[in-house]
């Protein structure tokens, strides 16, 4: 069995000052809600044991500031930043999940990036699951919002659209009306 966590960045600022899309930083809410985030995960087990990050910023400051909030109850997991997943398609996602996880084979893998990619790839992975998550998911995964799936496959590479069974779809918005 293997788990996978998708988690969106979460809400920025319109621009950057640098005027490239990928030193946009995280507003107050952003903030904020990546805290949130990271709370309710270390009070979630079982925890990522490696987190595969976007180099863009928001990203970046999506797991520093989830990871502040859950560093002591949590196991600290392998951390690498991945510049292909800024921007990526569902496809290079998938290739990251199956590919990035060499030489270690974690049982756990959560991955940060952007929409469009990470809520296609979201909803291709998508085989049975949690229907109320699903519908939700359906609409948008938005800004911290985190979809759980579990995989029957014995390594990542066996990882495949269709095969993910939704164990939860969270989210700040949803956490708050509880």
């Amino acid at each position: 069995m293997r788990r996978l966590m998708l988690l969106r960045h979460a809400k920025t600022e319109t621009d950057a000052s640098s005027g490239r899309d990928q030193d946009r930083r995280l507003d107050d809410r952003g903030r904020r809600d990546a805290a949130e985030m990271g709370d309710w995960i270390a009070a979630h087990p079982p925890f990522p044991e490696t987190v595969l990050v976007s180099h863009a910023v928001r990203a970046r400051q999506t797991w520093d500031i989830a990871w502040e909030a859950m560093m002591d109850r949590v196991a600290a997991p392998q951390v690498e930043i991945l510049p292909e997943l800024y921007g990526a398609d569902p496809a290079q996602i998938l290739d990251s999940i199956r590919t990035a996880t060499v030489p270690a084979s974690p049982r756990r893998l959560m991955l940060i990036g952007h929409n469009p990619g990470m809520h296609e790839v979201a909803l291709m992975l998508m085989g049975g699951g949690d229907p109320a998550g699903a519908k939700a998911l359906a609409h948008n995964l938005p800004t911290a919002g985190l979809a759980i799936f579990d995989f029957d496959v014995k390594d990542w590479e066996d990882v495949a659209y269709r095969r993910g069974k939704l164990v939860l779809f969270v989210s700040p918005k949803l956490l708050r009306l509880g």
